[in-house]
């Protein structure tokens, strides 16, 4: 009968009270938890050259490759096989904003400019608009002070009494190092 009586705890056992425990717990979120609860770091990835409609506008059939690099910057591609193209893509992705994805292609006929082909780029006050989260300012403190606060912030009187000197620093001051003979 003392066997019967005694109660031995299994690894099972307090796995389960755990479990149990642990989501009775999770009801009380307001809402219950949902996919949305729980979100992991997801860091900026900014990848290749941001080309604007400012430099885009810049182009012009017949510039020789060196003034068109001037304006753009290096080409994110290019390649030996295609010497005539160069490619220009751009695309940043942010946790909860929709990636951006951006190309420019030109085409060269020896070594001036042909042919310019792109997406609607965004202007670059457009594009920095768009790299700007919407943040909640929480309820502003009232920056006001009365004329009571002010005066605890306020120099004591002066006073005719002259200063008191502070002790006398000596003339010499030892050397930092041994003298070497």
């Amino acid at each position: 009968m003392t066997a019967f009586l005694t109660f031995r705890f299994s690894g099972r056992w307090l796995v389960a009270l755990l479990v149990g425990a642990s989501l009775a717990g999770c009801g009380s979120f307001p809402g219950g938890l949902s996919r949305d609860t729980f979100q992991p770091y997801v860091p900026e990835v900014v990848q290749g050259n941001f080309v604007s409609k400012e430099q885009r506008q810049a182009l012009r059939p017949g510039m020789p490759r060196a003034q068109v690099r001037e304006v753009l910057g290096t080409p994110l591609v290019a390649s030996l096989f295609h010497a005539e193209r160069w490619d220009y893509a751009f695309s940043i992705q942010r946790q909860g904003v929709a990636p951006q994805n951006l190309r420019l292609t030109v085409y060269f006929k020896g070594d001036v400019l042909d042919q310019v082909e792109s997406d609607v780029l965004p202007s670059e006050a457009e594009f920095a608009g768009r790299l700007v989260r919407p943040q909640s300012v929480g309820k502003l403190p009232l920056l006001q002070a009365s004329e009571e606060d002010l005066m605890k912030f306020a120099p004591p009187p002066a006073t005719d009494q002259p200063p008191v000197p502070a002790a006398a620093l000596p003339r010499q001051y030892p050397p930092l190092e041994p003298a070497t003979p």
